[in-house]
């Protein structure tokens, strides 16, 4: 049987940075504790947002320990350990399962990419290297391979594999993993959470709750109550502020909004570069318009 790991709204929490690069230990435990003040569900940490493609073993591994530690059992944390070398996400994933991380979350691998029975063997082998429940995560933009519905429907019958995070954007889909499989579904896309909790989704995974995360959790706390007219209108408020917070290569987007609002989160690394000043204009003036700032 397998367990839900949380319900609602997790994070995919930033992380934050100096301006020489250097992870900001110290604000990314003001964040941690901004987050669980208003009621968000779990935080994903070293995810895409989290800029974990651009970090050494050990900041990786230490930023999960450090969050686990900050979080101290308020709220389930997942840690992104995905690769696409097999061997090292076990790796990673070990050390995540050693450090405390509730559960991990395991990309399709990229540029190698690989075929559907692959992505079975691929996902089966990460599971099983552990206890800790194991999240799909499906970001064919991102990595130019997806998660075929038949493919899902092998992988349920992994028990260690307890949940999918569909960033695909395609609705029909989930809609398919939800009659097919048993799997939790989370949202991969912040405008796609309420059409996801409709079909049986547990939540979303979310950029947009770096800079609203109440908002965020009542969006789903309230769909999930029956007041669907209610949390249509706080998508309907969001929406195109959640929007821009895309209008470039993510995290870049999210960090300048956190930075606007005062939050001094830095930049990204490189290769991600600050977006230019029109972008950041568009960006201003729909934070203004939901009075962000």
């Amino acid at each position: 049987m397998r367990k839900t790991i949380f319900t609602g709204t997790g994070v995919a929490i930033v992380t934050p940075m100096f301006p020489d690069g250097s992870i900001n230990y110290e604000k990314f435990a003001e964040l941690i504790e901004e987050q669980i003040a208003n009621k968000t569900d779990a935080i994903v940490v070293v995810g895409t947002t989290g800029e974990a493609s651009t970090m050494t073993d050990e900041e990786h591994i230490e930023m999960i320990r450090f969050c686990v530690e900050k979080v101290a059992k308020r709220v389930p944390v997942i840690a992104g350990t995905g690769s696409n070398d097999t061997g090292y996400a076990i790796e990673l994933t070990k050390e995540a399962e050693k450090v405390g991380a509730d559960a991990t979350l395991q990309v399709t691998p990229y540029y190698n990419k690989t075929s559907q029975r692959g992505l079975v063997a691929h996902f089966n082998k990460i599971a099983d290297s552990v206890n800790i429940p194991t999240v799909l995560y499906n970001v064919p933009s991102r990595t130019g391979v997806s998660i075929a519905l038949d493919t899902y429907i092998e992988l349920s019958k992994n028990e260690k594999i307890a949940a999918v995070k569909e960033a695909s954007g395609n609705l029909s889909l989930a809609a398919e993993i939800a009659a097919h499989t048993d799997f939790d579904i989370y949202s991969g896309n912040d405008d796609q959470l309420l059409p996801f909790l409709s079909i049986g989704a547990k939540g979303v995974i979310s950029v947009s709750s770096n800079v609203i995360p109440q908002q965020k959790h009542d969006m789903a706390a309230l769909f999930m109550a029956g007041k669907h007219k209610e949390a249509l209108e706080l998508q309907k408020k969001y929406l195109d502020m959640e929007n821009a917070l895309f209008i470039d290569v993510n995290p870049i987007a999210v960090k300048e909004a956190m930075n606007l609002m005062g939050k001094n989160v830095g930049e990204c690394r490189l290769p991600l570069y600050r977006m230019e000043d029109a972008k950041i204009e568009k960006l201003k003036n729909e934070l203004k318009k939901v009075g962000l700032i």
